[in-house]
């Protein structure tokens, strides 16, 4: 016999059996119990709350010969048939496919004959949005004055595109989303009777990736227990299969970002990369990992909203002193926006790795919240005896630029460019082949000058190439670099060009001076 995914095989048969829809259950089970059933009922809401389920144990409640307190019996033949799908008085309508005026007529003409056996016509309509205009005309005269023994319930999950003509006429009920709890009692319930051993905090998270939708939970649960099957379910498994990144990492990279570390990101980001990890998803769970450390911050006693272990409650508080308010809502915003870009992208990693190198260098942007971040930042500096060199706004940098821009030829010379220097710029790519693979091509495209002090200029023109390079581990490593090329030491200074500005308006070119001076000795 063909194996049955675990969300058709403990699809509820009764109303008892239904989970998080107590407001919906209750009230249809009162109207069967007291005889005042409608003609029309809307079950809205998000895939896998249970509408069709519902649908399905109403049909046979409303016919069943022996209803338990508003609940089918699902003993009497009628019961049985409808279970079996061998019911002609239950009848299924996909409007995904038959959304055209002729099916809807069919429906129309059908309804005039009675049921051969038991009490109602049931017609459940799934997707009813995806009818056409015309259908929904031809429908809306039956759905009014249907014959008594005819009951219409239409399934959707978008009510917003049905016609007010249609949304007037039906008994609307909404389903929620089934609640994290709610979901991992199910999944718990049904691994028991599977007799597959599990991981309470495996489990809590396949119910958290349900996102509300308690089909979507038994189907990745499915996954799951198929990947390891015989084997027990652990928390590190369900994260292989699914794709899914550790609370732990997010944890790392968020301390990266603290300390301004764009290498260590990068880096961890291609490790999650090697490791199959789903970016997309990788985006949404940071959002929300940033989204519980916001309450964190904001909230003492928020044990019981965050969805969290006691140990990840504790790192969560541990980084809330860390990390002001103002500077997690803007790092929420960034990947807010992130996670609308990432659906449709197709170079996945880079605006990822773009977005990281946003939050590492707020002078990026010029919102409020990035400048707050930068202040934050220039205060604990100075809170630790470091001289800050300030930055103003693009705006203002584009302002001072363009009252102190010169031309070329009055940009001061030093009076004597050492021969160290010299030694660096004509060997500057064989030096730069010493250095590690994610750096070279920034470096190859950065611009050379030098300062009064004979101090090596490094220019860099974008913000990524910036962010990455001009770090203090990489100015070491470019400085060992040069002494092992040219034997000495050349003290090394990397910079980013000021918005609004062009190389030569600021610095000295002094790759073409050197050349000229090659030339004229030659």
């Amino acid at each position: 016999m063909s194996y049955t995914a675990l969300y058709r095989k403990f699809r509820p048969l009764e109303f008892e059996d239904v989970k998080g829809q107590e407001h919906i259950v209750t009230t249809l089970k009162n109207q069967i119990k007291f005889e005042r059933i409608g003609h029309a009922y809307l079950f809205c809401g998000t895939r896998g709350t249970g509408k069709t389920t519902v649908a399905k144990i109403f049909a046979k409640a409303v016919n069943c010969e022996h209803p338990v307190e508003g609940s089918p019996c699902n003993e009497c033949a009628t019961c049985k048939a409808i279970n079996a799908g061998a019911s002609l008085n239950v009848i299924e309508i996909d409007a995904a496919s038959n959304n055209g005026v002729d099916n809807i007529r069919e429906i129309r003409d059908e309804v005039s004959y009675s049921p051969t056996e038991g009490k109602y016509k049931v017609y459940i309509i799934d997707e009813v949005h995806m009818l056409s205009i015309g259908a929904f005309n031809a429908l809306l005269k039956t759905l009014e004055e249907p014959p008594s023994y005819v009951i219409f319930i239409l399934a959707t999950t978008e009510s917003h595109k049905i016609p007010i003509t249609i949304l007037s006429r039906c008994q609307r009920y909404d389903f929620k989303r089934i609640t994290i709890e709610a979901i991992y009692g199910r999944l718990k319930e049904l691994s028991d009777k599977e007799n597959v051993e599990v991981e309470e905090k495996a489990l809590r998270y396949i119910a958290k990736m349900g996102d509300g939708s308690l089909r979507d939970a038994l189907s990745l649960l499915d996954q799951c227990i198929a990947f390891y099957l015989g084997k027990k379910l652990t928390y590190e498994n369900a994260l292989e299969v699914l794709g899914a990144v550790d609370t732990e990492v997010f944890s790392r990279i968020l301390r990266s970002i603290m300390e301004k570390n764009i290498v260590s990101i990068i880096s961890q980001i291609d490790d999650l990369i090697m490791q199959g990890r789903d970016l997309s998803q990788f985006v949404l769970e940071f959002t929300w990992y940033l989204r519980n450390l916001m309450l964190v911050k904001t909230s003492d006693n928020i044990e019981d909203v965050l969805d969290v272990s006691s140990e990840g409650l504790m790192r969560l508080k541990e980084e809330a002193t860390r990390i002001d308010l103002q500077v997690i809502m803007r790092y929420i915003r960034i990947f807010s926006e992130l996670s609308n870009q990432v659906k449709y992208a197709t170079q996945k990693r880079v605006i990822i790795e773009i977005a990281f190198i946003k939050l590492c260098k707020p002078a990026m942007e010029a919102n409020l919240d990035s400048v707050l971040d930068r202040l934050n930042y220039i205060e604990k500096q100075l809170e630790g005896g470091v001289t800050i060199q300030t930055a103003s706004s693009p705006v203002l940098q584009q302002e001072e630029t363009q009252k102190k821009a010169k031309p070329i030829s009055d940009i001061p010379l030093p009076k004597a460019i050492s021969e160290d220097i010299k030694e660096v710029v004509s060997q500057w790519r064989s030096i730069i082949e010493g250095m590690s693979g994610l750096v070279k091509p920034y470096l190859k495209t950065a611009k050379l000058s030098v300062g009064n002090d004979n101090k090596l200029i490094i220019v860099f023109s974008d913000f990524m190439a910036d962010g990455i390079a001009n770090t203090t581990e990489r100015k070491q490593e470019l400085q060992e670099c040069i002494a092992n090329k040219i034997g000495k030491t050349v003290e090394v200074d990397m910079r980013m060009l000021e918005t609004g500005t062009s190389f030569e308006e600021t610095y000295v070119d002094i790759q073409k001076v050197i050349n000229m001076d090659i030339v004229i000795e030659d």
